[in-house]
């Protein structure tokens, strides 16, 4: 390596150097050490009349939201016996083995994380790579997945399904 290449080199490394420590500076004008985290906004006060409805149609008492069940999910009415419904939102699947049974389990494919598609034929099915799991215990039948979908907690409220 001849003087020429060296010092071209040295002025490559000087650029790195440099860029690296106006990057560090730049960021550290944008720190905010010491100042406390902002508070998260407050939940929103319910209507007028101390009560809120849920989608189920029935109110909850409690104007502090104290005592207040959590929104009902789904009704007994719209889970079909032998199969189930996609609460993607909630992360939940809600599923009706026998009637009168209700099970619930996470909506997230143990393969790789798809939200599965759909419960058809007492399965729930991920569409990304075709998993299949059994809507009584949420047991694998069919891979790729290997582990069966984590069991999510409801209660069941008269009609009503709501997440535990």
């Amino acid at each position: 390596m001849n003087h020429e290449q060296a010092g071209c080199c040295r002025s490559r490394r000087a650029l790195l150097a440099g860029t690296g420590a106006v990057g560090v500076a730049a960021l550290t004008g944008c720190a905010t050490y010491g100042e406390p985290a902002a508070a998260p906004a407050p939940p929103a006060a319910p209507a007028a009349g101390g009560s809120s409805a849920d989608p189920s149609g029935a109110a909850s008492p409690g104007a502090d939201g104290a005592d207040a069940a959590p929104p009902a999910l789904t009704t007994l009415a719209d889970i079909p016996v032998g199969g189930g419904a996609i609460f993607a939102d909630a992360g939940v699947v809600v599923t009706q083995p026998t009637e009168g049974t209700i099970k619930a389990y996470s909506a997230t494919c143990t393969h790789q994380g798809c939200t599965v598609t759909s419960v058809t034929d007492g399965t729930i099915v991920c569409g990304c790579h075709n998993s299949v799991f059994d809507i009584a215990d949420g047991s694998v039948r069919s891979g790729p997945a290997r582990a069966p979908l984590p069991a999510a907690n409801v209660t069941v409220d008269g009609d009503a399904i709501r997440l535990a």
